[in-house]
């Protein structure tokens, strides 16, 4: 199983970012809301470093700071224009849909 983490990030606004394990990198997009029981904005962001599955603190570039809202691992039941992940973490756990711009719990 790949991992997940759900960050904290307060710059340049606060918001949460997804990033999800894919080969040599993270997978991100931003959430602007906090994810859980109701669908959020999402939008797709820069891949990022796999160092931030563990990391927590002042990122680089004086782009505020990150902490850790939820992590664990994933299983991606669909990839397709809307993809369908199966979260085990902390916080989150169950299918999740992330696709046309919104992340939230499947129905």
């Amino acid at each position: 199983m790949n991992r997940f983490v759900i960050l904290a990030h307060d710059w340049p606004e606060p918001h949460f970012d997804l990033l999800l394990e894919a080969g040599p990198v993270l997978r991100a997009w931003r959430l602007r809301g906090e994810p859980g029981a109701t669908s959020v904005p999402a939008e797709p962001n820069a891949d990022h470093r796999l160092l931030y599955l563990d990391y927590e603190g002042p990122v680089s570039g004086g782009r505020g700071t990150v902490t850790r809202w939820d992590a664990g691992t994933f299983d991606m039941i669909v990839e397709a224009a809307c993809a369908v992940l199966e979260l085990h973490g902390t916080r989150l756990t169950g299918l999740f849909v992330l696709g046309a711009g919104r992340f939230g719990r499947s129905e």
